[in-house]
């Protein structure tokens, strides 16, 4: 089924512009995520250093 111009034309009205705050929220998610990584990297190694030795 092919979707019309008029549907896609609703859905952006629906969306609306973008808060303001959204870049910030989007960067600091990412950063969050990062560093979520290196502390499973960090925590990982300690265990293996002090721990399983």
């Amino acid at each position: 089924m092919v979707e019309g111009n008029d549907n896609n034309n609703a859905d952006e009205e629906l969306l609306g512009d973008p808060e303001p705050w959204e870049a910030w929220e989007s960067r600091l998610v990412g950063i969050c995520l990062l560093l979520a990584i290196a502390g499973l990297v960090v925590l990982g190694w300690l265990i293996n250093r002090f721990i399983l030795d």
